[in-house]
C-alpha cells in the first residue's frame, strides 16, 4: 500500500482538472505505484501466494484501464504511457 501522502502527490500531478480523484489517469498512476510496491513485496516473500493474486487482480485493472482510454483517447493514453514509464 502507498501513503495518503504519494497518493496526493500522484492525485495532483495526474489530475485533469482541480479535485479529480477518479479520472482514468489518477486510477492507473495510484494502481502503478501499488504494483510497484507489491512487486518489490514479492521478491522478497516469493511464497506469499495471496499477495500475488492480488497483485494479478491490480494488473488487470491497469490493463482494462489502459484499453479504455486507449480506445477512446490516443493522445491521452500515450502521453500517460509515457509519463508512467510503462512498456507499450
Amino acid at each position: 500500500m502507498i501513503s495518503k501522502a504519494r497518493k496526493q502527490e500522484l492525485i495532483k500531478e495526474y489530475a485533469i482538472h482541480e479535485g479529480d480523484t477518479g479520472s482514468v489517469e489518477v486510477q492507473v498512476a495510484v494502481l502503478t505505484e501499488n504494483i510497484k510496491n507489491l512487486t518489490d513485496h514479492l521478491n522478497e516473500h516469493k511464497k506469499d501466494f495471496h499477495s500475488l493474486r492480488g497483485l494479478q487482480k491490480m494488473v488487470g485493472r491497469r490493463r482494462k484501464l489502459l484499453a479504455y482510454l486507449r480506445d477512446n483517447d490516443l493522445g491521452r493514453y500515450r502521453t500517460l504511457i509515457t509519463s508512467l514509464g510503462l512498456r507499450k
